[in-house]
């Protein structure tokens, strides 16, 4: 069950859910991951905090991107996070955001 937060002025809590985006690189491994990591988190959202990330080794000199995330669930939907990364397509591989969900924080 999600844990519920002290909310603003209004006095309703917020519900916080945790992400976890898998991200993998759209070519090869000479993609700038660095790049890609730098583009994710440009996106700014109310509601969005991003945390730490990671590069997983999935094989052949392949990396992907793992970053945390938390987003305020009234603000910020996973569907929405979702669009809003995958319109670097340069970079990042269809099907790459199939990593973001959420989970309750």
């Amino acid at each position: 069950m999600p844990r519920a937060l002290e909310g603003s002025a209004t006095g309703r809590a917020s519900v916080n859910s945790a992400c976890a985006p898998s991200l993998s690189p759209q070519w090869d491994d000479e993609t700038d991951m660095a790049q890609l990591e730098a583009c994710v988190r440009s996106v700014q959202l109310d509601g969005l905090v991003w945390g730490s990330s990671k590069l997983v080794p999935v094989g052949y000199g392949i990396r992907k991107l793992q970053i945390q995330c938390v987003v305020e669930d009234d603000k910020v939907g996973t569907d929405q996070l979702e669009e809003e990364i995958t319109k670097f397509e340069e970079h990042v591989s269809e099907g790459a955001h199939s990593g973001v969900q959420g989970c309750p924080v």
